[in-house]
């Protein structure tokens, strides 16, 4: 008997999970309860390392032969923020005027959702011309990202668990389904520059050596700059200053120290070695009595155009009318660690409410991401047996 998976029901059963990070709150045992009837094979992994939370992680696989198309996402959420600012319940998951609302609904617990019903409905009369499925499901992509897909990734590696091609569900569309695939995306650098100078009374500045002048001089010079100017498939690298403070609660003090932080989002004519570098560069011209501390959390990386991206795309087309857009824009996501793996591509729901008060989705939206994602897999192994049979 073939079990069709309501992909509504299971969006609301997943936001009902209070899952934020690092909190499971049961979300991936919902999902275990949705994927072992379809024959899915699931196995929990717990990762935990001294100063970071301990994760719960999933990896679901139906079929044993190649190829292995798999499904990313992460079913950890950012917190609500201010309760009484929402219009209902963050975790009541109600459905109104056509709309589901909760924390996750569009990143991205209704795509896992999606996930789960495409494969549903994909297995039944496809069984013979379908190779192996898998779900990489984290718990740790809205926070450190240090105990989930990168650590699941390394143990699929040691025992030899092959992946062909991934989808993540992340929110990619600007307006509508179809809008957008993302085929890559920027590095992610920050930065905190110190200066230090010499403590001294404000009245008598020529006996102190005030750091302010010099760090403002170095951030104007970074921002005066430019990076680059884009690249083929990358919009121009960005630069933003986060935070200046100097921890002087005194007005007749010149502070010793202050401090700048900064992110950088970088495009691939870039490393994040390289943009330290410039960093680095742009302040030592105006004085050297500074530190540059920095932190890449992402490398920039594109998936070249080829099966992946032509079926998802193709996919979209017949289920949307749309023609979508081959993107990198926004911010990182955990695809970065997926790509040294195999080819990975971006799609989900529209993400305009994403992190925000009364984050909500269409109904209408979810049943048309689950056919996108029932033509990407039937698509995506008709090609791969086409491929193999030349």
């Amino acid at each position: 008997m073939s079990i069709i998976v309501d992909p509504l029901e299971l969006s609301r059963a997943l936001i009902r999970c209070a899952s934020v990070t690092p909190a499971d709150a049961g979300a991936l045992g919902i999902l275990q309860d949705a994927l072992e009837p379809l024959g899915f094979s699931c196995e929990r992994m717990r990762f935990e390392q001294d100063g970071t939370p301990t994760i719960d992680n999933l990896y679901a696989r139906r079929g044993r032969s190649g190829p292995n198309f798999c499904f990313a996402g992460h079913t950890d959420v950012v917190p609500p923020g201010d309760l009484a600012a929402w219009s209902v319940d963050p975790f009541a998951a109600e459905v109104r005027d056509g709309r589901l609302y909760g924390r996750g609904a569009a990143d991205m617990k209704a795509a896992i959702a999606c996930f789960v019903a495409a494969v549903s409905r994909c297995v039944v009369g496809h069984d013979g011309t379908l190779g192996s499925i898998s779900l990489l499901i984290t718990g740790d992509e809205e926070g450190p990202a240090v105990n989930g897909t990168r650590k699941m990734l390394e143990w699929l590696n040691a025992r030899g668990e092959r992946i062909d091609a991934c989808l993540v569900g992340e929110p990619t569309n600007p307006d509508a389904i179809g809008d957008m695939i993302k085929i890559g995306r920027r590095g992610s650098l920050n930065a905190e520059i110190t200066v230090v100078g010499v403590q001294g009374h404000s009245a008598y500045p020529e006996r102190a050596d005030n750091p302010i002048p010099h760090l403002v001089r170095m951030l104007a010079a970074i921002d005066a700059t430019p990076l680059d100017h884009g690249t083929p498939h990358f919009q121009p690298s960005t630069i933003t200053f986060t935070s200046v403070d100097v921890g002087n609660p005194a007005t007749n003090v010149i502070p010793a120290r202050a401090r700048a932080r900064l992110n950088v989002r970088f495009n691939d004519s870039h490393t994040g070695k390289s943009v330290a570098e410039w960093l680095e560069r742009q302040c030592a011209a105006v004085s050297d009595r500074f530190q540059l501390a920095w932190e890449c959390s992402g490398e920039a990386f594109l998936c070249a155009e080829g099966l992946l991206s032509h079926v998802v795309a193709e996919a979209v087309r017949k289920a949307s009318g749309r023609e979508p857009d081959l993107s990198t824009t926004g911010g990182t996501s955990d695809a970065r660690f997926i790509k040294a793996v195999c080819p990975v591509c971006e799609f989900g729901m529209v993400g305009d409410t994403a992190h925000k008060v009364d984050e909500n989705v269409a109904v209408a939206d979810i049943e048309a991401l689950t056919r996108i994602y029932e033509q990407t897999l039937l698509l995506f192994f008709a090609e791969s047996i086409e491929s193999a049979a030349c």
